[in-house]
């Protein structure tokens, strides 16, 4: 079944064209653009939409220990910039910087390696997810929808 009658959001549109890829149906758009078409309005849908994810590492106490003090430290230098910068005394904003960047990377990883401990072994992996669709439609406003196909249709150059 196509996206363009399923009825969702693309009511007044009509299908343009469908890629394998998003950066082909981004490049007929931008092909569009390009050439005076009016692109508002115009849609590029992923169909057939699956959630992938993919394991990078195996995640260990000592990298919950890591990324908790990566993450401890940006928030410990922020509170120290913050703190910083209504020091009364002139040029104690670096020694406050520098205590909540070392206290902040300590009490994460406290954290991080607390955080792992509680999952107790139940996802020792880091992995990365995304949206991976079968094929893309451009989809256009039906008033335009004849230039848009006379368009696609001349030849480059």
């Amino acid at each position: 079944m196509s996206i363009a009658s399923s009825g969702l959001i693309t009511t007044n549109r009509e299908p343009l064209a469908t890629y394998h890829t998003y950066e082909e149906a981004q490049k007929t758009v931008d092909y569009l653009s390009d050439h005076g078409f009016p692109v508002k309005g115009t849609l590029i849908v992923g169909v057939g939409l699956r959630s992938v994810e993919q394991v990078v590492a195996r995640m260990t106490y000592l990298r919950a220990a890591g990324w908790g003090a990566l993450s401890g430290a940006w928030f410990g230098l922020l509170i120290g910039l913050f703190f910083g910068i209504f020091a009364a005394r002139p040029g104690a904003w670096l020694t406050l910087l520098l205590w909540g960047l070392l206290w902040g990377a300590v009490a994460g990883a406290i954290f991080g390696l607390i955080a792992h401990a509680v999952h107790g072994g139940r996802r020792d992996f880091v992995s990365e997810s995304s949206l991976v669709a079968d094929r893309y439609e451009v989809l256009v406003e039906s008033e335009h929808a004849a230039r848009a196909h006379e368009l696609i249709r001349k030849p480059a150059g």
